[in-house]
């Protein structure tokens, strides 16, 4: 389903064949019935779609829930539960031009941001997540969009060869706060990336100016797998004792419930829902609400 011939050949431009070896193995092994029941579904959803069978709007719905967006493929709106238009629009503005530039999108999702990466001049972009259902979204978005050097592969940041030391950009959106290890993971960031190479970072932050960084108990904002939060003289700590100069913020913005919120293609609980309905600013936990901010740095 990933075209692997085309993926060799990126690779091959920025002298990285043994990461093939290392993930192809692992693609075919989680793109099979075997990783996940719901796999042969999915896969012959994206198979019709290929095919010119079947109803497209009603195709894609059966891929929800979808979390990123919007998407508008084939006379069909995706209205996804995240607007990450609005997210994308702050971003690229204040972030190294991306003409030419060879990109990772960790934590890539269904492939939205990839998308946009290249049609602001990338000339490849490789997107990871470990969600299958992600990838099949950006397969079946594919299907009508046909971009031959944009993927989303179902791999995890440490399972790839490193140091690469090979990526012009990198980001990391919304996948520092999942980390056990935040400090790890800004390190192996590091190690994708060629020295002058940029960093753009997005996370959840803790609002004060306190060097600190906090672990919520149980869940934040009904998330389970938060780990850590820092605040932002604590996330640019991090960055520079990781090897990172020039560390910026560049954009810092509250989430919203227009920016995030159910839909019919997400109709589980949103950002609504995990608010304290008496005081919006706080989760319903007690914690301050989702501010987040965009970092970018450059790889030393």
């Amino acid at each position: 389903m990933i075209d692997t011939v085309a993926l060799a050949s990126c690779l091959r431009g920025m002298d990285l064949e043994d990461w093939l070896q290392a993930i192809e193995p692992l693609i075919e092994e989680r793109l099979s019935p075997a990783a996940h029941g719901d796999f042969e579904r999915w896969s012959n959803t994206v198979s019709g779609l290929d095919s010119g069978a079947g109803k497209v709007r009603e195709q894609l719905l059966s891929l929800s829930p979808w979390r990123k967006g919007p998407f508008s493929v084939a006379g069909v709106e995706i209205d996804a539960e995240w607007r990450s238009d609005l997210k994308w629009n702050r971003v690229s503005k204040s972030i190294a031009p991306l003409d030419g530039r060879n990109v990772l999108d960790v934590g890539s999702g269904n492939g939205y941001y990839a998308l946009q990466m290249q049609n602001a001049g990338a000339d490849s972009v490789i997107g990871i997540d470990p969600s299958l259902l992600f990838v099949m979204q950006f397969l079946a978005i594919n299907v009508f969009e046909k971009r031959s050097n944009v993927f989303v592969l179902p791999v995890r940041l440490h399972e790839l060869p490193l140091p690469a030391k090979a990526f012009d950009t990198t980001f990391s959106m919304g996948v520092l706060y999942h980390q056990r290890n935040p400090i790890e993971h800004l390190q192996q960031l590091r190690e994708t990336l060629r020295p002058g190479g940029q960093l753009v970072l997005e996370t959840i932050y803790l609002p004060g100016g306190e060097v600190e960084a906090r672990t919520p108990e149980s869940r934040y904002a009904r998330m389970r797998n938060v780990w850590l939060l820092p605040s932002i003289p604590q996330l640019k700590k991090w960055m520079a004792d990781c090897g990172y100069s020039d560390i910026e913020i560049i954009d810092q913005s509250m989430t919203t419930v227009e920016e995030q919120r159910s839909t019919e293609w997400m109709t589980f609980e949103s950002l609504r829902e995990a608010l304290d309905p008496h005081d919006p600013a706080l989760t319903v936990e007690g914690w301050p609400a989702p501010h987040r901010a965009v970092v970018t740095a450059t790889a030393k």
